[in-house]
């Protein structure tokens, strides 16, 4: 076994994080916690609603200007995904039922009739008048609708055929029973082909963690352990678009999109190990603080369903805060193209010295890794890895489970340094003032460059917990921040 990504089995559908939610202001670090300004917030491919939410509940209480946040996704699912889950806290009565339906519309497989019945009389009306007024258009027209609760507002851009789409949102197919919906899932998240795969990503959880998460992969419910589950009885419509196949991939995991420090910090009573309840308790008090201060502030979404490449001709004015997710990969934009678009929609200096780009590169050390540095690093990283992780028996050949570790954690354990140099270095990204009239911030101010790589040494108070925290989640430490800023013209 490597430690390169697994194999993607299942649907393709990318509805969960892969990366724990960022706050992208940080204001007390960046334009401080008394702004005076309204601030202007571009999520330019978004993914799910994980780095708004966290980026509105962690807003001071001490700003109390207006904010307009524009979140686009080229995914169709991700998009609707978002105005539904906005739309049911923007509509909600009792805030309580609203964050528990909106956690279990974004995590869970199956709901409840309730859940039903909030999307029913609170959702479906606002979409289905949108469809009824437009239903002489174009099918490729391009048309959007304002929702406004007060102080706050929702406008959702879309083709005509689209608006037509997300009103199936809101129903399951016929045909499709909750029996008929689990045994979909099931045939991927728990594949008989895919036990090796599954055995492999449960080495290094704890006995109970493995319970948990098996459990996540038999019944769909983001749930604390011994919480009842027969209330969730009707399939989520929001994944299934059709009666036989399941949106994702059988690794999509909710745990993936947060910090699972923070996480496992959260209070859970007797049941500390129970690490999906405690994400439970976690999402829920993030949803609650992303609803209590949005019911006092002054914020405006508008969401599209576009191209990267093409959202600066759908937009208007400039930004403080620009968060790109990885679309920097060369897979995707590259980081040339991604800033070149971007960073002019930035607030040039003048008005605000602090305004940023946020890139993340996912990719890039194993685009700029030569054969030789891989064989240098098998060197390099043993004796660290073997730090982490001694033998405890004699070793029964190359399958043996503590082979299969200590191949997964070579990458991990290992510093990357030279190989953001060497990309720096190829990619002329020091000349990206003359190509894009942007530069990389010497001072990161919303996130760290290597956010995720081990920062305490083998041995060191911690460690050992350090190293099995990144060891049981999604990422690889190889994941990479650049934060870019506007240069004064």
């Amino acid at each position: 076994m490597s430690d390169e990504a697994p194999t993607p089995f299942g649907g393709m559908k990318y509805l969960f994080g892969n990366v724990p939610a960022l706050d992208v202001l940080r204001l007390g670090a960046n334009e401080g916690e008394a702004y005076g300004s309204q601030l202007r917030l571009l999520f330019a491919a978004s993914g799910d609603l994980r780095n708004v939410a966290q980026t509105i509940a962690q807003l001071p209480p001490s700003y109390e200007q207006p904010i307009d946040i524009i979140v686009n996704d080229r995914e169709f699912d991700v998009v609707a995904r978002n105005a539904i889950l906005l739309l049911l806290a923007l509509t909600a009565d009792d805030r309580d039922e609203a964050v528990d339906c909106i956690l279990h519309i974004w995590y869970s497989a199956s709901i409840r009739k309730s859940h039903v019945d909030i999307f029913k009389q609170r959702i479906r009306s606002l979409i289905q008048n949108v469809c009824h007024k437009v239903k002489d258009k174009p099918a490729k027209r391009i048309l959007g609708k304002t929702w406004t609760f007060e102080k706050r507002s929702v406008r959702l851009v879309l083709e005509k055929e689209a608006w037509d789409k997300l009103l199936t949102f809101m129903d399951v197919p016929d045909g499709l029973t909750i029996d008929k919906a689990n045994e979909v899932r099931k045939a991927v998240t728990l594949a008989r082909s895919r036990v090796d795969r599954r055995d492999r990503d449960y080495l290094f959880l704890s006995p109970s963690h493995r319970v948990a998460r098996q459990r996540f992969r038999q019944d769909g419910l983001l749930l604390p352990f011994g919480a009842r589950r027969s209330e969730h009885g009707e399939p989520n419509p929001t994944y299934f678009q059709s009666v036989d196949s399941w949106p994702m991939s059988d690794s999509a995991d909710p745990l993936s999109g947060w910090s699972l420090h923070e996480v496992d910090k959260t209070p859970m009573g007797l049941a500390t190990s129970d690490i999906y309840g405690k994400l439970f308790y976690y999402v829920r008090s993030t949803l609650e603080k992303f609803m209590v201060r949005m019911s006092k502030s002054a914020i405006a979404f508008q969401l599209l369903q576009v191209p990267a490449e093409t959202l600066p001709n759908h937009l208007d004015g400039s930004f403080d805060h620009i968060d790109v997710s990885n679309i920097s990969d060369w897979r995707y934009l590259g980081v040339h193209r991604t800033v070149a678009l971007m960073a002019p929609l930035l607030r040039a200096p003048s008005i605000n010295p602090h305004a940023t780009l946020i890139t993340l590169f996912m990719n890039m050390i194993e685009e700029y890794s030569t054969n030789e540095d891989k064989v240098k690093s098998v060197k390099t990283s043993s004796e660290r890895v073997f730090k982490y992780l001694p033998p405890q028996r004699p070793i029964r050949g190359g399958n043996d489970p503590f082979i299969t570790r200590v191949a997964y954690a070579h990458g991990h354990v290992q510093k990357y340094d030279h190989i953001l140099e060497r990309f720096v270095e190829k990619a002329r990204l020091t000349f990206m003032p003359l190509m894009a009239e942007a530069a990389m911030k010497d001072k990161h101010t919303i996130i760290e460059k290597w956010p995720y790589r081990l920062k305490l040494e083998p041995g060191q108070e911690g460690s050992l917990e350090e190293f099995d925290r990144l060891m049981t989640n999604s990422l690889s430490s190889r994941e990479l921040y650049l934060e870019w800023k506007r240069i004064q013209t």
